[in-house]
């Protein structure tokens, strides 16, 4: 499919590259996303291997990423992109039993992940939460990936008593970003800076251990979060 001119969306616009193995998945995507006044698909990949130099050409906002690709997979591909200076964040694309891979992804650094049979309204609302700076967890995988977590995570210290760690204010920015919520989005719900919030989310991640907002969010449903 042809891509957008990625000139046109420099300074205004969602840029995003599509890394999917089969043409017509990606084809489909390209044209719901590009459906979108403020979306532009700028660059397409076939497999992991050319997803670090296209993002490298185009200087995309968001990589939507397949985890199961042939020769480089999407973990992979979203492992090497951290690398960058400034990686683009990464939302994964899974059907509903690649949980192994999944996790994957989501330990290789991807924001979120969006299953192939969302409709299209999710799939956009998913791309625009983490290109913005926020996090997607599928509910329908999410206990999965929960219980995944449980499995790996040391016994010490308890989800639970890093979740104590936090501030009440610490915990309703929490609470927000476990609703997929960007931190400007935060920032307008609390009625503070965006700079405020950033500080939040900092000192959660700290406290709970987690590098990013994904790892946050198992963490925060580990603890028994609502």
């Amino acid at each position: 499919m042809q891509v957008a001119d990625p000139e046109l969306y420099m300074t205004t616009g969602l840029r995003v590259i599509i890394a999917d193995d089969q043409a017509m998945v990606r084809a489909g995507l390209a044209l719901i996303l590009g459906a979108e006044p403020d979306i532009a698909v700028v660059a397409e990949c076939e497999d992991g291997t050319s997803v670090l130099s296209k993002v490298r050409a185009h200087q995309p906002d968001l990589v939507l990423m397949d985890v199961r690709m042939p020769n480089v997979d999407g973990p992979e591909a979203t492992r090497r992109l951290q690398t960058l200076a400034e990686p683009p964040p990464v939302l994964a694309l899974t059907t509903f039993d690649d949980d192994a891979v999944l996790w994957g992804a989501l330990t290789a650094g991807a924001a979120g992940f969006v299953l192939k049979d969302s409709p299209a309204e999710v799939l956009i609302t998913a791309v625009r939460a983490v290109a913005g700076g926020g996090a997607w967890l599928d509910p329908r995988v999410l206990p999965r990936v929960i219980a995944r977590a449980r499995d790996g995570s040391p016994a010490s210290p308890t989800a639970t008593q890093a979740l104590e760690q936090l501030t009440p204010r610490e915990l309703e920015v929490l609470r927000r970003i476990c609703r997929g919520a960007t931190n400007g989005e935060i920032a307008a719900e609390l009625h503070v800076g965006e700079r405020t919030v950033k500080s939040h989310v900092s000192a959660i991640f700290s406290k709970l251990g987690a590098r990013d907002r994904a790892a946050a969010i198992i963490a925060a449903y580990d603890a028994g979060l609502r």
